[in-house]
């Protein structure tokens, strides 16, 4: 596959802040479309190097109004369909939460139904937590072949935010690494995502001396990126770290630095004026490939 090296660093509004600011949640009531029901993406032949939890499901609601599994035991994948949408993209969706919980209306379904109004069908990865990388990468590679398997033709895409975007990046740097058996036909079906989006993503920089965290392994191979951060977000060296990586890579990134902001505001509005920038700049990035 070639690949065509690409940077842009943005550190100003660049015109948008007008543009932007008309947009808000309140597209959600009006377009809010049918989910499917969450299904498994483990079957009764769970590879071994698999280990499931045990017990139900938890949930809580912070004093903000963000949802939080903090138990998961089993992954799950959901799908947001875009009917009648001629899109070539189909992406999954990993929310955040530190590797602990996952915050799954803020980063999640929220986030799914942003995609499908732009015309992308969408998943929403439920991956196992609490504190549980490896089960996180097994599920996002599991998850990746099962989407594959169910958009022939598609390419198909994954994007996170905070612990998501970790997640995100992780299945798409070491697609090459298996991280279980292969246990029917959908394993069959490649593991590496054809594209990644990563919204103010963290613990990209765990190496030595804030360098790249050394499981992401690069190669010409890696597939086109996008990310946004701002200055003011605590894992900020992530989006530098991991953007200077791709460009020495020679990998086609778009990285957006933007000020104030901070971390976790996904789409809402209240939290941040960037949660209105980024989504944006992510729907122009979707258009050039």
């Amino acid at each position: 596959m070639k690949l065509i090296p690409a940077y842009a660093y943005t550190s100003a509004w660049h015109g948008l802040t007008c543009l932007a600011l008309s947009f808000s949640l309140a597209f959600l009531p009006s377009m809010l479309r049918a989910q499917e029901k969450e299904f498994k993406l483990w079957t009764d032949k769970t590879p071994k190097e698999v280990v499931l939890g045990k017990g139900t499901l938890k949930e809580e609601t912070s004093p903000s109004g963000v949802q939080k599994i903090t138990y998961l035991p089993q992954p799950t994948l959901q799908k947001y369909p875009a009917p009648g949408s001629k899109r070539d993209k189909v992406i999954i969706v990993c929310p955040g939460g530190a590797y602990n919980v996952l915050a799954v209306n803020l980063e999640g379904w929220e986030i799914c139904q942003w995609l499908n109004s732009q015309g992308y069908t969408a998943y929403l990865l439920r991956y196992r937590v609490p504190k549980n990388r490896l089960g996180a990468l097994q599920d996002a590679q599991r998850a990746i072949r099962m989407v594959r398997s169910q958009n022939p033709g598609k390419q198909i895409g994954i994007m996170g935010f905070s612990a998501g975007g970790s997640l995100s990046a992780r299945a798409a740097t070491r697609f090459a690494t298996p991280s279980y058996t292969a246990i029917d036909e959908i394993d069959k079906q490649s593991c590496r995502p054809d594209f990644c989006a990563l919204i103010y993503p963290a613990y990209l920089d765990e190496g030595p001396n804030h360098t790249l965290t050394p499981e992401l392994t690069l190669s010409p191979e890696t597939p086109r990126f996008f990310i946004f951060q701002t200055e003011k977000d605590p894992y900020g060296n992530s989006a530098f770290t991991m953007g200077a990586a791709l460009k020495h890579n020679n990998t086609d990134v778009e990285l957006h630095i933007y000020p104030g902001g901070g971390h976790g505001y996904g789409l809402r509005q209240a939290s941040a004026k960037v949660a209105t920038i980024w989504p944006l700049l992510m729907a122009q990035w979707l258009e050039t490939f």
